[in-house]
């Protein structure tokens, strides 16, 4: 009996404390309750909308009143020709992006980690993440400008005897690609750089020291102890950027493609715009948006079980 007393007791206790702390944090949760909401309104909710890709959707007849047809929206996408070439586009131009973005990040890092001048290289830090915050819009009409007939590109490789005359870069498909990749490393680089100087600055300075009393040089420092230093980081960030390989992009290639390039510049974005919204066919839209969410998913399930398998850190 006395036993159970206590026990109550115990209880009405760790109620009291519960409703205390719930009392003492009331604003954080209200907040955070804010938040859930406003994400299933806006993030969940949604994708009821995803029921389109399984009918002959027709705006006047709704959402719900529309004929149910299965996955014959999902063969009529897969058999279009079409859409297996702009899959290739978007798998080529996001693997490129990462690799060269991701890569170009890291290499950023380390070098602006050996600059000893701290004002100089604040400076660097700073000017390097300027294009971050610059529209797309802005960036392609820089870059049209600078790769025109008549651009300063043109102008510097025909000076150079490179080129005998110039040439219109946008009017090949070979070099679309690498012109998209090298305007996602202008843009992003700096801004990319943060989190991985950030993990630089947490490796013990004392390392770096008892390295240099053995006669280590720059080259084998940044191999022994910064790299691994922020391999964890590098794991984390590469698999969270793994699931946005089929976020190739969307406004640069809209606004870098034309006519003579659409073979290689169109993405799944673009061909959402163009066939779900121009030509109004929204259940065709919604089937590639569906492809595409969910072979993102799949590549963030697959390269977290990698990580898991060789040792690395992973997300879940």
């Amino acid at each position: 009996m006395a036993v159970q007393v206590k026990d109550a007791g115990s209880r009405q206790l760790e109620k009291k404390r519960f409703w205390k702390e719930v009392g003492r944090q009331k604003v954080l949760l209200i907040w955070a309750a804010v938040f859930v909401v406003y994400g299933f309104v806006f993030c969940y909710l949604p994708l009821a909308g995803w029921i389109m890709a399984f009918q002959n959707y027709k705006p006047k007849d709704g959402l719900f009143g529309s004929q149910f047809v299965g996955l014959a929206k999902f063969q009529q996408l897969f058999s279009d020709d079409t859409f297996l070439g702009v899959i290739r586009n978007t798998l080529a131009m996001g693997v490129l992006n990462l690799v060269t973005t991701f890569v170009m990040a890291i290499l950023f890092a380390i070098l602006l980690n050996e600059v000893r001048t701290v004002w100089w290289k604040k400076t660097i830090q700073t000017i390097s993440y300027l294009p971050h915050f610059l529209s797309w819009i802005i960036v392609t009409g820089i870059l049209h400008d600078a790769l025109s007939s008549t651009g300063i590109v043109n102008e510097l490789l025909v000076n150079l005897g490179i080129f005998e005359t110039e040439l219109n870069f946008f009017a090949y498909p070979k070099y679309f690609w690498g012109i998209v990749a090298f305007a996602n490393v202008w843009k992003e680089t700096g801004w990319n750089a943060i989190i991985y100087l950030a993990a630089i600055t947490s490796i013990d300075p004392s390392l770096y020291e008892a390295a240099s009393i053995d006669g280590a040089g720059r080259f084998a420092k940044i191999w022994n102890i910064t790299l691994p230093g922020i391999r964890s980081t590098i794991m984390i960030l590469l698999l969270m950027n793994v699931g946005n390989v089929l976020n190739a992009g969307f406004e640069v290639q809209y606004l870098l493609g034309n006519g003579l390039v659409q073979n290689v510049s169109q993405t799944i974005d673009i061909y959402v715009l163009k066939w779900g919204i121009s030509q109004g066919d929204y259940a065709i839209g919604t089937a590639a948006g569906i492809f595409k969410s969910v072979v993102s998913i799949a590549l963030i399930v697959a390269a977290n079980m990698f990580a898991k398998r060789t040792g690395d850190d992973s997300l879940f």
